[in-house]
């Protein structure tokens, strides 16, 4: 029992009663259908039964800050270890969190910079060096004679804390006057306060907050006569503070220290800690955009997105609708004013009317008004306030989220002027080790970043200070690059990450922690990863376990797959044709088990696609083509997409598909057809548009954030099916409409549970438990709406039917027919039509957009772009996704994938190969061309891959491409 786990009766969602053992100190692989219970075994059944052992093992008070998971539907599990979690989801969409503060390395560089770091000036850009007490001297003269000054020592800087011995000692040593977080207080002056029986006389601070203390040393007049009496100061306050000062001048902080300063430009920098490279602390963080590296502001483009228009017209797109007439009567008394009228185009104006018309001016303007509505008018003078002074301050003002979120189309983040979106102040920024100050070292990729601290040159007394620190540092850049992250920069913002490599990099950070012991699940961190890169995953997940731990890994990569030391195979089917263990064993069980549709394919009988359906690659008549990519890593390419073709955009990690596909082409194309906001990646221009009429992205985003949406409402083919119902005659006789089977919709639903069929119950110390809800019994509707039947089925049995049964039902009906026909095309008879959108997995959402865009009338000419649809598709998956794609790109359409699938790539009709590596050394076209010609190319790693992939099927013809 100790090397198993044992998992007995698991019933949880789709699994049929299963009785299971997996070994421990192992990497166990659960693969099988799309919806066949895989995450459910993992995720729902053994990490959550794990986790939850362990929150319930903490006491009652902490248990209530921690995220409790639901008790399983199992009869008993034996043999777990404390349970992570690694899956696919984005590490965190805080602005300030980066790949280096994830994993831990911009901590570690902090701590470098902060002990070995060389000081320069930021002005003069020379090394900043100690300064005398002398010099010091000198320097406040020269800024500061004729005004009154303030000589202080600080002793505290913002740290919690009473300091109740701090202040006895600093009235025993003669000083009578501090600065207490601002506010001069004397020491001489406090009266007693009694605690406990003992009389005290000194400030009572706060113990939970930050404070600030600095020793009043003296307050003068500089000039060269009282010289001594400065130098004086000037010495005390060096001693009593160890080596610095402030001098507090005009309500200015000028800091001096006998370590850090710039004779030349009077500079002077306060000890250098960790706290000052951090972009979270006020200590380090640029004053201007504290430490976000961007500042929000209206953009002119967006406010005024077609110069060609009037005002009239409606050109200042954020000021028309409510209040436009009175806004327009503003402009107009603003233009007789500045010389333009209501009726020219914005184009036509000049910079400076164009400027008032923005920003505003101080000039007072009189206003004249007449009411349309009413015999009302007035006259008034004033100044105008201009348009994105107006849009921003009624942005601050108001408490409409609706209103903020409809503000927010008009908004762009720009980098901040003052550090250049580099997060630091200027002084912090110039501190340098090897020439480089921290954040130049965090936009290195990881192979850079590895490759500067490995051939650091550094002195012996350097060395020696930082030797732990750099190793810490390196080690952590290895376990990035090993689970083939090499490319991404250590300033990359954690929410830009996708889910596969956020998955990978929390996966590195495990390994770095050095655990035993513990049971890692993880779901599919192949995602986003290049075939030449999955052995170094493997060996990563390898080194995991012989560190003594058991690794559960949800995957259906063949490589990782034929690696795993144990297979647990869940089919047959998906849905309720799932839930069932159909081997449980080596790979050459499951191979030679003929009842595993995994097997089959890992045996080659069955493969992902017909290659004798393919033997002739499709040509293209027109091209879309982008001119000068120049985005991110992109080296300016010309890159052309074939129009009524299945396109495969493929390449490493990190080569430049997401950004040349997602960034700049869906981007371009969103803005051409639908005015989208969002800016496309840099380029010059777009060609070849005139041959197609819309784009179409489709992600593996959910459908729908919460159980009420489902894939029926997402299809739209629950609309026609509550039509069906309010025409039958017992409807009629009791006046339904539609909306009375909406169970979005009072009147119909059932007003205990608001329609949702389940009573979340909170529980204080345990996790929500969800009740069936005991006035409909799930049934979501009153039991007026549910007395209305069709063919003896109420509108609840009809939510309850798969998508297979409801074809079978409606098979009269075209309109209903249709729709749930495409729902069974890409693979999902499975689900049931009210199944809430939020149990449905990635690939299964991803597939139910597909469907919705199926069931829509086609013109032949739309573009589909999708980035990496296979994920979470089991071979069986892919090969209903081929079809379907197939489908789309036969009447016409152009579908463009980013796709790392081998079996995709090589059925596509044509592949642009990017690389040749990731970040820095990516961004070119290796190659592009039918499947055949790029796997006879010798400098592409996808070719690598794809020859013999191609070599199992008979040689297709190509067709000339035009």
């Amino acid at each position: 029992m100790k090397d198993k786990i044992v998992i007995k009766g698991a019933r949880e969602h789709n699994l049929k009663n299963i009785n299971l053992e997996i070994p421990k100190n192992s990497l166990v692989v659960i693969t099988g259908l799309s919806g066949s219970g895989k995450s459910t075994l993992a995720f729902d059944t053994i990490y959550a039964e794990g986790q939850r052992r362990y929150v319930e093992s903490l006491s009652a008070y902490a248990r209530q800050f921690l995220e409790m998971m639901d008790k399983p539907d199992v009869d008993s599990i034996e043999g777990l270890s404390p349970a992570i979690s690694i899956q696919q989801k984005t590490t965190s969409k805080n602005p300030r969190s980066t790949v280096g503060t994830v994993t831990e390395i911009y901590d570690y560089l902090r701590l470098l910079y902060a002990r070995i770091g060389i000081p320069h000036c930021y002005k003069c850009c020379k090394k900043i060096t100690a300064q005398s007490a002398d010099s010091i001297t000198d320097s406040i003269l020269k800024g500061s004679e004729g005004k009154t000054v303030m000589i202080l020592a600080p002793v505290v800087e913002a740290k919690k804390g009473t300091y109740e011995k701090l202040f006895l000692e600093i009235k025993q040593n003669g000083f009578a006057r501090i600065m207490l977080d601002g506010e001069i207080i004397r020491l001489d002056e406090l009266t007693d306060e009694e605690t406990n029986g003992i009389k005290t006389r000194y400030p009572r601070l706060n113990k939970q907050k930050k404070h600030t203390i600095e020793i009043i040393i003296d307050r003068l007049t500089p000039s060269r006569e009282e010289r001594s009496r400065l130098f004086d100061a000037v010495q005390t306050a060096l001693k009593t503070a160890k080596g610095i000062l402030k001098v507090l001048a005009d309500n200015q902080t000028i800091v001096y220290s006998q370590r850090n300063a710039c004779t030349d430009c009077g500079l002077s920098l306060p000890d250098l800690e960790p706290r000052s490279f951090s972009f979270n602390s006020p200590f380090g963080a640029c004053r201007e955009c504290n430490g976000l590296g961007i500042r929000v502001e209206f953009d002119p483009e967006l406010v005024i997105p077609d110069r060609d228009k009037s005002i009239l017209e409606g050109a200042i797109k954020p000021w028309t609708g409510h209040f436009a007439t009175f806004r327009s009567s503003m402009l107009r008394d603003v233009g007789k004013k500045f010389g333009f009228n209501l009726y020219q185009t914005l184009k036509s104006m000049t910079e400076k009317q164009l400027n008032v018309i923005l920003y505003g001016t101080q000039e007072n303007i009189q206003y004249h008004y007449k009411s349309k509505n009413s015999d009302s008018s007035w006259e008034y003078r004033n100044s105008f306030e201009g348009v994105i002074p107006n849009l921003a301050r009624i942005y601050a003002q108001t408490e409409s989220e609706s209103k903020r979120r409809d503000m927010e189309r008009f908004i762009r983040e720009l980098s901040c002027e003052l550090c250049k979106g580099r997060r630091l102040r200027p002084e912090v920024l110039a501190v340098k080790i090897g020439d480089k100050s921290i954040m130049e070292v965090c936009d290195f990729p990881i192979d850079s970043c590895y490759q500067f601290f490995v051939n650091l040159e550094l002195s012996d007394t350097e060395r020696y200070i930082a030797r732990n620190i750099l190793k810490e540092i390196i080690s952590r850049l290895e376990f990035l690059q090993n689970v083939g992250l090499n490319y991404l920069t250590l300033n990359r913002m954690a929410s830009t990450l996708s889910g596969g490599e956020s998955q990978r990099i929390r996966l590195a950070t495990q390994i770095g922690s050095n655990l035993t012991g513990v049971l890692y699940v993880l779901d599919e961190p192949t995602i986003g990863l290049h075939q030449r890169d999955n052995s170094r995953l493997i060996q990563t997940l390898k080194k995991l376990r012989d560190l003594g731990n058991s690794l559960i890994v949800v995957e259906h990569d063949e490589e990782i797959i034929r690696n795993a030391d144990w297979i647990v195979d869940v089919g047959t089917g998906a849905g309720i044709h799932g839930g069932r263990v159909v081997v449980n064993g080596l790979l050459d069980e499951v191979v030679a088990n003929k009842n595993s549709i995994t097997g089959s394919f890992l045996r080659g009988e069955d493969r992902v696609y017909d290659e004798k359906k393919n033997t002739t690659r499709r040509s293209a008549k027109w091209w879309i083509t982008i001119k000068k990519a120049r985005e991110n890593n992109l080296k300016s390419l010309d890159v052309s997409f074939p129009l009524g073709c299945l396109t495969t955009v493929s390449g490493v990690s990190g080569s430049g598909k997401s950004t040349l596909v997602n960034d700049i082409l869906f981007k371009a194309l969103s803005s051409h057809f639908y005015g989208s906001k969002e800016r496309a990646g840099a380029h010059d221009c777009i060609t070849g548009l005139e041959q197609v009429d819309k784009v179409v992205g489709i992600d593996q985003s959910p459908i729908g954030r919460t159980p009420r949406s489902n894939a029926a409402t997402y299809v739209n083919a629950f609309g026609p099916i509550r039509e069906i119902f309010a025409r039958t005659a017992k409807a009629k006789e009791l006046g339904y409409k539609p909306g009375r089977f909406s169970f979005n919709v009072v009147g119909g639903r059932c007003d205990s549970c608001e329609g949702a069929g389940v009573k979340r119950i909170e529980m204080q110390f345990l996790a929500d438990v969800f009740v069936t809800c005991e006035e409909c019994k799930g049934k979501r509707y009153n039991s007026e709406t549910l007395h209305v039947t069709f063919k003896s089925k109420s509108i609840a049995d009809i939510l309850e039917m798969t998508v297979e049964e409801g074809l079978r039902f409606f098979s009269s009906i075209p309109s209903i027919d249709k729709k749930l026909s495409t729902l069974n095309d890409v693979g999902l008879g499975y689900i049931k039509l009210g199944q809430p959108a939020t149990t449905l997995s990635g690939g299964e959402a991803q597939r139910v957009k597909l469907a919705s865009e199926l069931s829509r009338r086609d013109t032949g000419r739309t573009v589909y772009i999708l980035d990496e649809p296979t994920t979470g598709l089991h071979f069986s998956d892919v090969k209903k996704l081929l079809l379907v794609l197939d489908k789309l790109v036969n009447v016409g359409n152009t579908v463009i994938l980013i796709e790392h699938n081998l079996d995709v790539v090589g059925f596509s009709d044509w592949i642009i190969d990017l690389g040749p590596e990731g970040g820095d050394n990516g961004g070119k076209i290796v190659t592009a061309g039918t499947p055949e010609f790029v796997a006879k190319q010798t400098n592409s790693h996808t070719a690598t891959y794809l020859k013999p992939k191609l070599g199992l099927a008979p040689t297709i013809k190509s067709r000339n491409w035009k």
